[in-house]
């Protein structure tokens, strides 16, 4: 990477800590992936479940399996072979986690946390339930404020999870937002975390490269 744009990278970051910290949110700066699996691996010590809210990033950076490995509870709603009803009751049991591990769809430079979800599991353990909950960031979910981060999650984001998860919406074949009525639509439940919720332990890993969609 080039040094300018590591100087640009560095001040981003450096923007959005400030205004999160002032916001309430207690924040580390990683400068690579190794660091921030290594920064989840601490905050995993003492706690006897882990929860995960489907987060690309976390599965970039080798979780669950890291954590599995090291004899934790992980508590994984998309684990393969779960009915219906057996997928549930994991998401209900992530919200009484001790440690609630999960992506975020963006970050303002302004210190707030946007997210767009489907079921409200994600969103729900973000903001209150676990004894501790760590939100990972890649430097490429920085946005200007609370609007350009929900375009980028609409026109980016969203289509490539949607693809991901194989959905019959229009935007998993096209790439791009039609606010859609389908059954299958995952855009249901926008949530702007403006400040820490004060009640939870929510801290945020900015990690200076990028993660996840």
């Amino acid at each position: 990477m080039n040094e300018w744009m590591q100087w640009e990278i560095g001040k981003k970051l450096e923007t959005a800590a400030h205004a999160l910290e002032r916001n309430g949110f207690a924040v580390t700066v990683c400068p690579d992936r190794d660091s921030a699996a290594t920064r989840i691996e601490q905050e995993a010590e003492g706690a006897a479940t882990v929860g995960f809210g489907g987060s690309v990033s976390l599965v970039e950076l080798g979780f669950p399996g890291r954590l599995a490995a090291q004899g934790y509870e992980c508590l994984v709603h998309s684990a393969s072979g779960l009915s219906a009803d057996e997928r549930l009751a994991v998401m209900r049991r992530q919200l009484t986690c001790d440690l609630f591990l999960s992506g975020t769809n963006a970050v303002t430079l302004d210190g707030k946390l946007v997210n767009i979800d489907a079921t409200g599991n994600r969103v729900g353990a973000l903001t209150f339930g676990p004894k501790k909950v760590v939100a990972v960031v890649g430097v490429n979910k920085l946005a200007e404020d609370a609007d350009a981060a929900l375009r980028r999650i609409r026109s980016w984001a969203a289509p490539a999870n949607a693809f991901r998860l194989k959905r019959k919406t229009p935007c998993a074949s096209s790439g791009q937002c039609a606010d859609c009525d389908s059954p299958d639509r995952i855009c249901r439940i926008v949530q702007v975390l403006e400040r820490k919720p004060p009640l939870t332990d929510l801290r945020v890993l900015l990690v200076a490269e990028p993660l996840g969609l």
